[in-house]
């Protein structure tokens, strides 16, 4: 018996590659490519990109996730894909300058984006994939997961992974990471600061949703101006970075937020914040 046309459209159709949720103001973001170790393909990073672009402006999301199927969080980058482009009349180089420019743009993106985003780290990150975590704000590991930057290993060192890296631990531990490739177990990613919270496969969701929902909680505005804030002042000189947080704190003084929330705790009552 032939297939129906319905049958055989479900049998055509490419799986979603990044699917996504909302959970009150939460929303969950999750790497859909379980056969593939979820390897950032051109195709996933774009679908991040754009999920991403559309997050900032929606007034419903407050906490965004980053999640992943399978047991792997992440390989890192598609090299299947990328080999494919040494036929290239150039060798692949127009084809890999575009991909590490865009996956630097998805990374970048995530830091810049107004709403804060919680890496939740079920399985072994990579590379890229490893970049991934250090560039979210926060991150939640399973006792299962594990971090290593093993581009050394097969000839391509983890350069562009190596700018996350090295901005969220100590330089000694990142470098320790790059120059050996070798597997960070998730107690000592917690030590050296890759992630913030350890905890057990079958709680690591629920966990990851208790802090996002608790940050989800708290005054939109006000999270935009501090997360801003904590990543320009990151890269400026001490006595500048004063500079520039007091200008921050005067103006984030005269919004409406921090009007109420003041109010509210002289008064000693639960603040209303503006919507």
């Amino acid at each position: 018996m032939l297939p129906s046309r319905t049958r055989l459209a479900k049998m055509n159709t490419p799986p979603t590659l990044l699917l996504t949720a909302q959970t009150g103001g939460v929303l969950r973001l999750t790497l859909n490519r379980p056969q593939a170790r979820n390897a950032l393909s051109s195709e996933l990073m774009g679908a991040i990109l754009a999920t991403l672009d559309g997050a900032a402006a929606d007034n419903a999301t407050r906490v965004i996730v980053i999640a992943a199927e399978g047991p792997v969080f992440s390989s890192g980058h598609d090299l299947k894909e990328m080999a494919r482009h040494r036929a290239d009349d150039d060798g692949g180089r127009a084809a890999y300058a575009a991909l590490f420019t865009q996956c630097s743009k998805m990374m970048q993106a995530i830091v810049r984006h107004p709403k804060p985003v919680i890496a939740q780290v079920q399985g072994i990150a990579t590379a890229a994939g490893c970049q991934l975590v250090a560039s979210c704000d926060l991150a939640v590991a399973s006792t299962a997961a594990r971090f290593a930057t093993p581009g050394v290993d097969i000839g391509l060192f983890c350069s562009t992974p190596m700018v996350a890296l090295s901005r969220n631990v100590p330089p000694k531990a990142a470098m320790e990471m790059l120059l050996t490739g070798e597997m960070v177990e998730p107690e000592e990613a917690r030590r050296i600061g890759l992630v913030n919270k350890v905890v057990a496969p079958e709680i690591l969701e629920s966990e990851t949703m208790i802090l996002a929902n608790k940050i989800a909680s708290k005054p939109r505005r006000t999270l935009k101006i501090g997360k801003e804030a904590f990543y320009r002042q990151l890269e400026m000189p001490l006595a500048e970075a004063y500079a520039f947080a007091s200008q921050v704190m005067t103006e984030n003084m005269l919004e409406a937020e921090a009007c109420e929330g003041i109010g509210a705790f002289l008064e000693k009552r639960d603040a209303k914040w503006p919507i």
